[in-house]
């Protein structure tokens, strides 16, 4: 009585497939930082809608407005809002493209803060700092670690 027993040699594959290829590399496993980035961008995500709610509200309060600047300035502050949101929703689930728009965002606001400091609105520029000043550092910090 022969009994026939075969095996297959056929391994199981790494669920990784950047283990096997050192070009690809997973970004998601890369920064720890970058759920502080994400939490950050949504936060001035929150910030400029508000600003753009107010203005919606102050347009309605206040009888001596031109329509259109002040339409200009609330659709690029919900447009600033989904930018910024959609930039920390890039970095939340670990993909790049969320990197570029998120930095320049914030360089932008160290802007808007010298003209508030300029101005001798110092509240504002201090928010807008404490914001701005740690997501660039982050920001930069998870760009250099994961190229």
């Amino acid at each position: 009585m022969n009994v026939l027993v075969t095996t297959d040699k056929v391994s199981a594959m790494p669920k990784d497939s950047a283990a096997k290829d050192p070009m690809r590399r997973r970004v998601s496993c890369g920064s720890p930082h970058r759920s502080t980035v994400a939490t950050l961008l949504y936060i001035e995500a929150a910030i400029v809608l508000a600003l753009g709610l107010w203005l919606i509200f102050f347009s309605f309060t206040h009888e001596n407005e031109e329509v259109a600047p002040l339409l200009g300035e609330i659709s690029f502050a919900v447009l600033g809002a989904i930018g910024l949101f959609l930039a920390g929703r890039g970095y939340a689930r670990g993909k790049n493209y969320g990197r570029s728009p998120a930095i320049l965002a914030n360089l932008i606001a160290l802007g808007v803060a010298y003209y508030q400091i300029q101005g001798a609105f110092y509240i504002g520029a201090v928010i807008i700092l404490a914001l701005a000043l740690p997501t660039l550092y982050f920001a930069f910090s998870i760009a250099k670690n994961e190229g």
